[in-house]
């Protein structure tokens, strides 16, 4: 038996030519010297897959449902890698970073995998290897000498990667408010080999324990636009100098306003600004400046609100 693909056309009175196509189920038999067809059954009707199925099952093949014959040997991660990745190249991080290469792959890897799974070098490494994060990259077989030698390719380059985010996020084109925001973290250290290890106020709880600090430059939306890494004692006020630093000589940038915490703006650092010029600020007082304020002139209507974990008192007469 078999089956048998028949087309036949027809020419109707207008000229249009019309195609007709059956597929009979047949079976060949030998009449003597010859051979004929017996039509068993007309199987048109079925859909196009059902007719294919029926064509292997006479041909001697063996069909299998769907799914069967199948065993899922390995599954690789893949949706949310695919998304943070697309999402990465809609903002043009491969081509800010700087150009295409194997120390620009491990970067991203890396970036990629701090958004979804935060870990050690060591760890990440380990990661990539299970994900299709690291055969799309290449990544399977890094180690961790390779990704030091990566950031140490990123950092040879920070100046150029905040320069190109200053003009994007900064600039008075797109930052017609000319406002940059600058606060300062930290974070505890277990290591005895870190030069940048010190003592300080620890603003993660840790008290008691040698620290790094960290302070980011970032654009009103808080966008960030530089980093900067300093020792684990140092003061607010210090790092704060700094990031006025890189504003005015490292981006070139004027007439801005520099925003932070009462601990980071204080009297001395405004007198600092004042002295440069050019440079605004945006703080809060402390408590000493607010009793002051409201004891001049009499009793004042006093209101408070909570910005950004700050108290901000507005005083009116």
């Amino acid at each position: 038996m078999h089956v048998a693909k028949v087309v036949k056309r027809q020419r109707l009175a207008s000229g249009e030519e019309r195609e007709y196509v059956s597929h009979l189920l047949r079976r060949s038999v030998r009449d003597g010297a010859k051979v004929r067809h017996e039509t068993l059954a007309n199987l048109s009707a079925l859909p196009a897959p059902a007719i294919e199925a029926v064509k292997a099952a006479l041909a001697g093949k063996t069909l299998l449902a769907a799914g069967d014959g199948w065993q899922v040997t390995r599954s690789l991660p893949h949706g949310h890698l695919a998304a943070v990745w697309a999402q990465a190249k809609a903002l043009g991080l491969p081509a800010l970073l700087g150009p295409a290469g194997r120390d620009r792959d491990l970067v991203m890897g890396l970036i990629v995998s701090r958004v979804i799974r935060p870990g050690s070098k060591l760890a990440t490494t380990g990661w990539w290897a299970d994900t299709t994060l690291g055969a799309d990259l290449g990544l399977a077989d890094a180690g961790t000498d390779q990704v030091y030698a990566a950031m140490d390719w990123l950092l040879a380059r920070q100046d150029r990667v905040e320069a190109k985010l200053a003009a994007r996020h900064l600039a008075p084109a797109v930052n017609p408010a000319r406002m940059a925001l600058f606060d300062l973290s930290s974070s505890w250290v277990t290591g005895t080999h870190c030069p940048l290890a010190a003592r300080g106020y620890s603003r993660d709880g840790k008290k008691g324990l040698p620290q790094i600090e960290y302070g980011l430059l970032t654009d009103p939306d808080g966008r960030p636009v530089a980093v900067r890494v300093f020792n684990g004692s140092t003061a607010d006020p210090t790092a704060f100098t700094d990031a006025v630093q890189i504003v005015r000589t490292r981006f070139g940038l004027r007439q801005m306003v520099m925003v932070g915490d009462r601990g980071m703006i204080t009297a001395a650092r405004i007198e600092a600004l004042k002295k440069l010029g050019e440079l605004g600020w945006l703080t809060c007082l402390r408590a000493p400046a607010i009793a002051a304020l409201a004891a001049e002139d009499g009793p004042r209507a006093c209101q408070v609100f909570c910005v950004g974990g700050e108290a901000l008192l507005v005083l009116s007469s």
